[in-house]
C-alpha cells in the first residue's frame, strides 16, 4: 500500500466506508441489502434523460416542421395547381349584378299625338343612421342638426307636414322611403340642401296626357307581385303589347368589397345596355276619339241609357279611328273606376244584334241567288213557320206587299223570315260565321270575346228562324261594325285593328301583321246591299241619321242583352251606318243600353250617329257625295 493512501477515521480507508444510508443492523452483522443501481449514460452517446428540456425542444421543432410542410404543400396547390380556379371563385364572390330596366316606350295615335309616355322620376330614401350625423354650421354656429331639423328643411320641398316627414326620418333604419315619383326639379332642390343620408333611386312614371280619352283602349300599368320594381301593362294596349313597349332589360356587373356595399373603383365593371321598347302606334285618331266620347256621354244624359259605345272604323283598312266607351277609365287613376268598367265594353259586352243583323240574311239570299232586291213578299204583322213557330213585327199592321229591299227598309221580321225560308240552316250559319259572328276579331285588345254562335245542328225549332233577324246569337259591338265594313268594302272583310304598327328606337317602322282579307260576298251583292241600306235612311227607320251633303247607308236595331244573372231583360238600341254611301270611307256604330227616352234605335242611336259621323267626315276632309242614285222599289202591286 502506498504512503499517500489515507485512512478514514476508525482506521479504514475512505473507499471502505459504509454508505450513509445503512442502518445499525448492518453493523451488527444482520443481513445487508445491495443498493439500487442507477445507470447513467453519457450525453455524448445521444440519449437524453426523460424530462430533459432538450427533448421537449426537439419534439416541438419536429411538429413545427411538419406543420410548415403541410402549409407549404397547400400553398403550392393554391398558387400553382388550383390558382386559376380559386381566383375565379374569389372574383365571383366579389361580383354583383343589377338589372337595368329599359324605359317603357310611348303609345301614340295615328297622327303621332302621345297617348301614353314615361317620365323620369325619383324615389327619395333616407339612411336614418347617417342622418343622425347631420349638422349645418353657419358663421360658426350650429343652425340645424339631426333628423328633426332635416324634416323642417325638406317638408316644404316635398309638400308634406314636418311631423309626417319626421316619422320617416327618425330611427335607426339604413333604408326608408320618404317620397316617391319626385320630379327631377324637386330632387334638385332636395340635393342642394346637402343633407347626409338623403339619396334617390331613378324610376319612371307612366303618364297619360289625355286623361280618359281612349283610356279603355290604351289601358294602364301597375305593379305585379312576381315582378317588383317595374310597371307592367294591366289592361288595354298596355297589356296586349307589353313585349313591344317594354323592350329588353340590360345588366350592370361590378366588383365590390367583402360586404358588398362599396364598389371597387379599379375592379370589374361590365355593362350590357338595355334595349329600348318600340313605340306603339295606334289607329285611333285622338280628336275623333275625344268627340265620340263627348257625344256619347251627352247622349246618355238625354236618353237615360245606362251605358253606350260609339265606334268609328275605316272601311278601306279595317282600322278603328275611335272606340268610345261611356265612363271611360282615366289611366292616370284607374282606381277611381270600378274594376268591371276598366276594360272596353266594345270587345267585352255581348248582346243580340237584332235588326242590324238582317243585312246578313239579305246578303245570303242575294249571294245564293234565291232573291233579288226586287223579289216580292207579302209581310203580315204575324207569321207562322212550317214548324208552328209564330213571329211578329214590332208594330201591328195590315199585310204589306214588300220587295226584298222593302223588307230591309221597313225592318220587317215576318218578311225576313220568309226570305230565310229559301236558305238552309247550314247556309244561314255559314253567312253568320263568314261575316265574323262567333269568333274574336283579333283587334288587339286583350279581353276581347267571340260572342255566341252555336252550331246550326244545335239550333232548336225557334232559334233557326230567330237568327235570321239577329236573335239567338250574341255579338260584340266590334263584330257588328265588321259586318258593315265588309259590305261597304265591296264584300271584302278585313281584320280590324287598333294598332297600326311599331316604331323601333332607331326609327324603323314595323307594320302589325293582320289576317288576309276575305271575300265574303261578291262586289255585286255588296253594291246592291249598299243601295238598299241607303234607302233605310232615305225612307225607312233611319231617317234621323241623314247628313246634309252626304249619302248615308245604315240600319237600325232594337234587341236584348243579358243581365248579370244571364237573363235577357236589358234593352239595346243601335244604329250602324256607312258614309259616304256612294264612296264609303267610314262605318260608325252607336249602341245604347237601357235607354229611357225611347226603345228604338232610329230615335236613340241614329242622332248620335249623325253627330259623330259629321265631325269625323270633316276631320278626315272627306268630300261631299255626288248625285243620289235611284233606289230599288220597296213595295209592289
Amino acid at each position: 500500500m502506498s504512503d499517500d493512501r489515507r485512512r478514514a477515521p476508525g482506521g479504514r480507508p475512505a473507499s471502505q466506508r459504509r454508505p450513509s444510508g445503512h442502518s445499525d443492523r448492518a453493523r451488527a452483522g444482520g443481513p445487508t441489502r445491495r443498493p439500487a443501481t442507477v445507470r447513467v449514460t453519457s450525453a455524448r452517446a445521444g440519449t437524453l434523460k426523460v424530462g430533459d428540456p432538450r427533448t421537449r425542444q426537439r419534439v416541438v421543432t419536429l411538429v413545427t416542421l411538419v406543420i410548415l410542410l403541410v402549409f407549404a404543400v397547400r400553398l403550392v396547390m393554391i398558387q400553382g395547381v388550383n390558382a386559376s380556379e380559386l381566383s375565379v371563385a374569389a372574383l365571383e364572390n366579389r361580383l354583383a349584378t343589377s338589372t337595368i330596366e329599359p324605359v317603357r316606350a310611348d303609345i301614340v295615335d295615328r297622327n303621332g299625338d302621345v297617348m301614353a309616355t314615361s317620365a323620369q322620376r325619383y324615389h327619395v330614401f333616407v339612411n336614418q343612421e347617417t342622418l343622425q350625423e347631420f349638422q349645418r354650421i353657419e358663421n360658426r354656429q350650429v343652425v340645424a342638426e339631426g333628423p328633426l331639423d332635416a324634416a323642417r328643411i325638406l317638408a316644404p320641398i316635398l309638400g308634406v307636414s314636418e311631423s309626417e316627414l319626421a316619422a320617416d326620418l327618425v330611427g335607426d333604419k339604413t333604408f326608408q322611403y320618404i317620397a316617391k315619383y319626385v320630379t327631377p326639379e324637386t330632387w334638385g332642390l332636395i340635393n342642394a340642401e346637402g343633407i347626409p343620408g338623403i339619396d334617390r333611386e331613378p324610376v319612371t312614371e307612366r303618364q297619360y296626357p289625355n286623361g280618359n280619352i281612349g283610356g279603355n283602349v290604351v289601358g294602364f300599368v301597375g305593379g305585379r307581385e312576381d315582378k317588383q320594381g317595374v310597371d307592367w301593362g294591366l289592361a288595354g294596349v298596355e297589356a296586349a303589347f307589353e313585349d313591344e313597349l317594354l323592350g329588353t332589360p340590360g345588366s350592370l356587373t361590378y366588383e365590390s368589397d367583402a360586404r358588398g356595399g362599396t364598389v371597387i373603383p379599379t375592379g370589374v365593371l361590365e355593362e350590357e345596355e338595355a334595349v329600348p321598347g318600340s313605340t306603339v302606334m295606334l289607329t285611333l285618331d285622338r280628336d275623333i276619339q275625344f268627340y265620340a266620347q263627348q257625344a256619347l256621354d251627352e247622349a246618355l244624359k238625354v236618353n237615360g241609357g245606362s251605358q253606350g259605345i260609339v265606334l268609328v272604323q275605316d272601311v278601306k283598312t279595317g282600322e278603328f279611328l275611335a272606340i268610345a266607351d261611356s265612363g271611360a277609365v282615366d289611366p292616370n287613376d284607374p282606381g277611381a273606376t270600378d274594376a268591371a268598367a276598366r276594360g272596353s265594353r266594345a270587345v267585352e259586352d255581348i248582346f243580340e244584334p237584332g235588326s242590324t243583323a238582317k243585312v246578313i240574311t239579305m246578303a245570303a239570299a242575294l249571294e245564293e241567288g234565291v232573291a233579288t232586291p226586287t223579289s216580292r213578299y207579302i209581310a203580315p204583322y204575324q207569321y207562322t213557320t212550317e214548324n208552328n213557330q209564330t213571329f211578329k213585327d214590332s208594330h201591328e199592321h195590315e199585310d204589306q206587299k214588300l220587295t226584298l229591299s222593302g223588307v230591309l227598309v221597313t225592318s220587317s221580321n215576318t218578311g225576313t223570315i220568309q226570305v230565310g225560308e229559301d236558305l238552309t240552316e247550314a247556309q244561314r250559319h255559314h253567312y253568320l260565321e263568314a261575316f265574323g259572328f262567333g269568333s274574336p276579331t283579333g283587334v288587339g285588345l286583350p279581353t276581347e270575346v267571340g260572342g255566341i254562335l252555336h252550331p246550326w245542328q244545335q239550333w232548336d225549332g225557334r232559334t233557326k228562324w230567330a237568327v235570321l233577324y239577329g236573335q239567338g246569337v250574341a255579338t260584340t259591338a266590334l263584330q257588328t261594325s265588321q259586318v258593315y265594313q265588309t259590305i261597304a268594302n265591296g264584300g271584302v272583310r278585313l281584320q280590324p285593328s287598333v294598332v297600326n304598327g311599331y316604331e323601333t328606337a332607331d326609327g324603323e317602322f314595323i307594320a302589325r301583321e293582320t289576317d288576309e282579307p276575305r271575300q265574303v260576298v261578291s262586289e255585286e251583292t255588296a253594291d246592291q246591299l249598299m243601295l238598299m241600306l241607303e234607302d233605310v235612311t232615305e225612307s225607312g227607320t233611319g231617317g234621323l241619321a241623314k247628313i246634309d251633303g252626304y249619302r248615308v247607308a245604315g240600319k237600325t236595331g232594337t234587341a236584348e242583352a243579358a243581365d248579370e244573372n244571364g237573363e235577357l231583360n236589358r234593352l239595346v238600341s243601335s244604329f250602324v251606318g256607312v258614309a259616304p254611301a256612294d264612296d264609303p270611307r267610314i262605318v260608325v256604330s252607336v249602341i245604347v243600353w237601357d235607354p229611357k227616352s225611347s226603345i228604338w234605335g232610329g230615335e236613340v242611336a241614329a242622332p248620335v250617329f249623325k253627330d259623330v259621323t259629321t265631325f269625323a267626315l270633316q276631320a278626315l276632309r272627306v268630300p261631299p257625295s255626288g248625285p243620289r242614285e235611284e233606289m230599288y222599289p220597296t213595295t209592289w202591286e
